[in-house]
């Protein structure tokens, strides 16, 4: 019987060691440096739509074609890859959409990664273009009026109020764009 107990528990150690990780990490490199990128398990479909098309290679080569200090870092179009100077670039896709995956408890802090999409009324992501939310420090005063007009009257949590307030970040996107 000591015996039964004794494999029974080392299996079940074995099967905690081999557990998927808790969180997928993502290393983005660029010539300027590089960056690590946790992934939520909030929302899968994105965040297993990112891990393959980076597995596959879809982002390799593209660039950074869209930069808005203090607001966000987009990239990921793949018609950027064989861009030539000046070229318009930002309508890149890789023919499918990621339904969206609105979630309470993940918003735009400073530093996030988050999918892009065009005007669609599902809001559906772009399967390769995403950004990284910069941001700024905001107000209570701004987080009230941005309630009010952007936001649509919904109300930014306190807890989120305190991070835009301290880290920053890019509020008005909250619920439009899918963080993962």
């Amino acid at each position: 019987m000591k015996k039964i107990v004794l494999i029974a528990l080392l299996l079940s150690g074995l099967q905690v060691l081999a557990a998927k990780p808790k969180h997928q990490f993502v290393r983005i490199k660029t010539d300027k440096g590089e960056c690590i990128v946790m992934l939520y398990n909030q929302t899968p479909k994105h965040r297993d739509n990112f891990v393959k098309i980076t597995k596959d290679g879809n982002l390799s080569g593209t660039l950074f074609h869209r930069v808005i200090q203090g607001f966000m870092i987009q990239g990921g179009d793949p018609d950027s890859k064989t861009a030539k100077p000046g070229q318009a670039l930002g309508d890149g896709d890789l023919g499918y959409t990621v339904p969206a995956e609105f979630r309470d408890s993940l918003f735009h802090k400073k530093g996030v990664i988050a999918a892009a999409r065009d005007n669609n009324p599902e809001k559906a992501s772009s399967a390769c273009q995403f950004y990284l939310a910069q941001g700024k420090v905001f107000t209570d005063e701004q987080l009230n009026t941005l309630e009010q007009t952007r936001l649509k009257g919904r109300k930014i949590p306190e807890w989120q109020r305190e991070v835009y307030k301290t880290i920053g970040g890019t509020a008005q996107l909250d619920m439009d764009y899918t963080v993962f």
